[in-house]
């Protein structure tokens, strides 16, 4: 239960958005960040952090809605945390999303930009992610409308009935799911296997996860639709049954012909995680093959790849375009994962050169240069301050160019002070974080000036943004 002392602010008129989603509001000097509302609304909010500049608050009631809002288009938005920026015409999304990234650079770079370029914006808008992971739980999220439907006695959370659900985390509820009926993130045949397998394994009572307690056998489900028209299934078990494993897998594999590529893993840790697990192969290819433009590559269940593919391309090719080959160039791709930036660029690149920490993305950039047929591109497990030394150098090449796409956190103030004494006359910095990519430009100025800045969205009806960046080395 709410706690009392929680103070309301009423009557606020939300003027703009502020970054990570939310609502900006201003009253009295102060500043009030608020989730669930659109600039336009003007809303009461209930406070649950009150400084003394700014506070923060989720609203409570609406007294008037904003010109702005669409009427949101999936039945599960406002439960759902996937999609929270349904309410808001693409157009605005995507101009507010440019503002944040303007806004970022300029307000934690503290540097010198040129305009920034249009943001480049989805083409397609819903059925965008190639791959969706749903979680079943053994305790369905009700919303408030479901539980007064039940007519339980006032404040009774205890007569909820325990039911079972595949979908998504309820936000800030890590042991509720939300039964979800239609998804519009992924093409069919996603919503028809997620549907199907779990009126399966209700017919047969086979037990959905509990992840308080940590025992059911029905834990996830992992669905990757490629552009290719293949299709990757690993149904991950919480529990090593394998009489009813091979109930299931066979009705997968009798069901849904269209799968080239099912999975099943057994995962008996106390997180969801497999990267430290081992998928077994049941039926069809090793591996599902994406393509982004003319490039091929070879996906795994544990495989990282750019979940919105045709936005992949246009992210790409951006950072292509501000890499501004000629084919004599020395590229280094640094965070390179499963090389597929690197790949992309190669046909312009003399040598491209690939550093990661992780070996097992390593191990699929090498199959992923073998399956193009490219010989001018090599990748390394490493780190990359320790790895790019002047042996290392003697033996490759300096970078005329260094392309980064680190994670969300930025890159380790150690690698930014690598950049600067390699000296590449071009940096690009791809990002999906601008707030960390901002700290780090403002490190790199100390030799560097940026040349050129254009957002893209990778994500419709969210608030995330990934951005890239061309920086050029001062001339001494």
């Amino acid at each position: 239960m709410r706690r009392k002392k929680d103070p309301m602010m009423l009557n606020l008129e939300v003027v703009s958005y502020a970054a990570g989603g939310k609502s900006l509001a201003k009253k009295d000097g102060k500043v009030i960040f608020i989730e669930g509302a659109v600039p336009g609304d003007v809303v009461d909010v209930r406070l649950h952090k009150n400084k003394k500049d700014w506070a923060e608050g989720i609203v409570q009631k609406f007294h008037q809605f904003s010109a702005e809002r669409v009427k949101p288009f999936c039945k599960h938005f406002g439960v759902c945390g996937g999609c929270k920026w349904q309410m808001l015409p693409y157009e605005k999304q995507v101009f507010y999303k440019q503002s944040e990234v303007e806004q970022h650079l300029k307000r934690i770079g503290k540097i010198s930009l040129p305009p920034l370029q249009n943001i480049a914006a989805a083409s397609e808008t819903t059925h965008y992610r190639n791959k969706l992971e749903f979680t079943f739980s053994s305790k369905k999220y009700f919303t408030k409308e479901e539980i007064a439907a039940l007519n339980l006695p006032e404040g009774e959370k205890l007569g909820l009935p325990s039911i079972p659900a595949l979908g998504f985390h309820v936000p800030g509820a890590f042991d509720k799911v939300i039964d979800i009926d239609e998804c519009f993130l992924q093409q069919e045949p996603s919503n028809n296997i997620r549907n199907q397998l779990r009126s399966f394994v209700l017919e047969k009572g086979f037990s959905f996860y509990d992840i308080r307690n940590h025992v059911g056998l029905m834990r996830n489900l992992m669905i990757r639709n490629c552009t290719t028209g293949e299709l990757m299934v690993n149904v991950v078990f919480g529990e090593n049954i394998q009489e009813q494993i091979l109930e299931v897998m066979n009705f997968m594999k009798s069901t849904f012909l269209e799968i080239t590529s099912l999975y099943y893993t057994v995962n008996t840790k106390f997180n969801d995680s497999i990267f430290d697990q081992t998928p077994i192969l049941f039926n069809g290819n090793a591996y599902a093959i994406e393509k982004l433009a003319h490039w091929k590559f070879k996906i795994s269940p544990k495989s990282f790849f750019q979940t919105n593919t045709k936005q992949a391309e246009t992210l790409y090719q951006i950072t292509k375009d501000f890499a501004e080959l000629t084919g004599k160039e020395t590229v280094y791709d640094l965070y390179c994962g499963t090389g597929s930036i690197g790949i992309f660029v190669s046909d312009h690149a003399k040598k491209v050169i690939g550093v990661e920490l992780i070996d097992e993305a390593i191990r699929d950039a090498n199959e992923n240069v073998v399956l193009n047929n490219i010989h001018n591109a090599s990748f390394f497990t490493g780190d990359v301050a320790a790895l790019c030394t002047d042996d290392f150098f003697d033996t490759h090449g300096r970078p005329d160019v260094i392309i980064t796409d680190p994670p969300r956190a930025g890159m380790h103030e150690k690698l930014v002070d690598q950049i600067l004494k390699m000296e590449a006359p071009v940096v690009v910095y791809v990002s999906c974080n601008p707030a960390t990519q901002a700290r780090d430009l403002n490190l790199l100025a100390e030799k560097y000036d940026v040349t050129a800045v254009r957002p893209v969205d990778m994500f419709p009806h969210t608030h995330h943004i990934e951005n890239v960046v061309q920086l050029k080395l001062k001339s001494h």
